[in-house]
């Protein structure tokens, strides 16, 4: 996209004694994001009329999207917001005096075509593959989980019922309605590797041959998947009967166990912590604790999406620190 000159009202807006926590964000998510790659990958699908009004710009409508997944908003709530917010705004690289924001209309019809062509797996692979070429992913060991997001259970809607494809669920002594995310994560950097969705109702260890990469040696997991290696899909795979799953010990379990064993455990929930850190961006940062399309086919659209810039963030914040660290020392 072409760079736009500065307006008045920007050079005002950058005297600013503080930057605001969206805009440092924005930027942030801004230098790493591959827009090229990912612009490529929507191209091939994108509409191409000869005739009639010119198309929004690929990347003008990824930007929207994408502000969509990081603030979980509505159609309607991405327009209003980019309109009335200088960060999105200057986020989407929108000139007020020349161009106008993209409508809800044409947002709602941009992610059906992601969703058709199922384009957030693409994405998420793509960035991935990056991330690995560049030497940021770690091989030989995974961490796999699984967290609930919840679905509306009422059924004031249109169709006067809940959606068919969600399911209940207790944990604890809470009952949930929903779905789960189940995700896969590299052990050594906590970037999110494999993902996929179920009912709520379905067993964590029901999608744990789904999680686990090729040549992973080591596989970390909380109590809820205690007895894996002894179900008939691990015995029987080459691969993954080989591998070593370091199961977190019940509760009732860990109370009596020596000091040196609460250590290894301790240890173990060292490493599982990485997994949590993946949801906690996904559920608090962008709000993904909550459907808001029905189906499990959009809301895995969605949460690949999210993964993918889930990893995004991680991997900038840890480019942040070390860049701080090596001032550090630089000037020590």
């Amino acid at each position: 996209m072409d760079e736009l000159q500065p307006s008045l009202s920007e050079v005002e807006y950058g005297q600013r004694r503080r930057v605001p926590k969206r805009e440092a964000f924005l930027k942030q998510m801004d230098a790493v994001v591959p827009w090229v790659d990912w612009v490529a990958l929507i191209e091939p699908h994108y509409y191409s009329n000869k005739r009639g009004r010119r198309a929004v710009p690929i990347e003008t409508m990824l930007r929207m999207y994408l502000l969509q997944v990081w603030f979980h908003l509505s159609d309607e709530g991405v327009e209003d917001q980019i309109n009335d917010s200088f960060a999105m705004r200057q986020f989407m690289r929108l000139d007020f005096g020349r161009q106008q924001v993209p409508d809800a209309t044409t947002l709602l019809h941009f992610r059906h075509l992601l969703e058709k062509h199922q384009l957030g797996a693409a994405m998420f692979a793509s960035l991935n593959a990056k991330l690995e070429a560049d030497g940021l992913v770690m091989r030989g060991g995974s961490i796999v989980d699984a967290t609930i997001i919840a679905a509306p259970s009422s059924t004031k809607n249109a169709t006067g019922t809940r959606d068919p494809q969600m399911r209940q669920t207790k944990k604890g002594n809470q009952w949930y309605f929903g779905m789960k995310a189940h995700a896969g994560v590299d052990a050594g950097t906590g970037l999110v590797h494999s993902i996929t969705v179920t009912a709520a109702s379905v067993h964590d260890l029901d999608e744990v041959t789904h999680l686990v990469r090729a040549d992973d040696q080591v596989v970390y997991a909380d109590a809820g998947y205690q007895g894996v290696e002894k179900r008939s899909e691990i015995i029987n795979d080459e691969h993954l009967a080989q591998v070593e799953w370091r199961v977190a010990a019940r509760k009732s379990a860990l109370k009596q166990m020596h000091p040196h064993e609460q250590a290894i455990e301790s240890r173990k929930a060292s490493v599982r912590a990485k997994i949590e850190h993946v949801f906690l961006i996904v559920k608090r940062d962008f709000g993904f604790a909550k459907t808001r399309y029905r189906g499990l086919a959009k809301n895995l659209h969605h949460l690949q999406v999210a993964m993918a810039s889930a990893n995004l963030l991680m991997t900038a914040r840890a480019t942040m620190i070390q860049a701080r660290m090596n001032t550090a020392i630089t000037t020590a």
